[in-house]
């Protein structure tokens, strides 16, 4: 998820979001999902789609779809990874919103690189009096793995 993660090893806050549905994740949100692939590990990807969008592939071979219900499509942040190496949506397809676990509030990477993750407008108001009243980051800096 690097550049928004980093490219290093970031101790995450995560708010833990029990029924993941277009009312509690929002488009541009960095969120914590279930691997498609194997259910016992997690990605952070950025929420790009939900139920209702079209979805168009660059590639004039692919047909275009629209999301179903419950169905989200999830990207990398990382630009410059081509979709296999990314990991996302574009090598796996659409991934269900109950695979969502949670939404990344915060990213500490060192002791003087940290701060809130670039979430949409509206988790950023849901979620900064949590930052505010919540965050401890001496708390954090204890249990971080650098």
């Amino acid at each position: 998820m690097a550049p928004t993660i980093g490219e290093q090893a970031s101790t995450l806050l995560v708010r833990k979001i029990p029924i993941a549905d277009p009312t509690r994740v929002f488009l541009g949100d960095v969120i914590v999902l279930k691997d498609p692939d194997n259910s016992e590990n997690y990605l952070v990807r950025r929420l790009a789609a939900t139920e209702g969008y079209e979805m168009v592939s660059k590639d004039e071979k692919d047909e275009p779809f629209v999301l179903e219900k419950d169905q989200c499509w999830v990207l990398a942040d990382n630009d410059k990874l081509k979709p296999k190496e990314a990991k996302d949506s574009r090598l796996f397809g659409p991934v269900s919103m109950t695979d969502i676990v949670g939404r990344v509030i915060y990213s500490l990477r060192t002791a003087v690189d940290h701060g809130p993750v670039l979430n949409s407008h509206y988790s950023m108001r849901k979620d900064s009096s949590l930052l505010e009243i919540e965050l401890d980051v001496n708390d954090m800096m204890k249990n971080h793995k650098a």
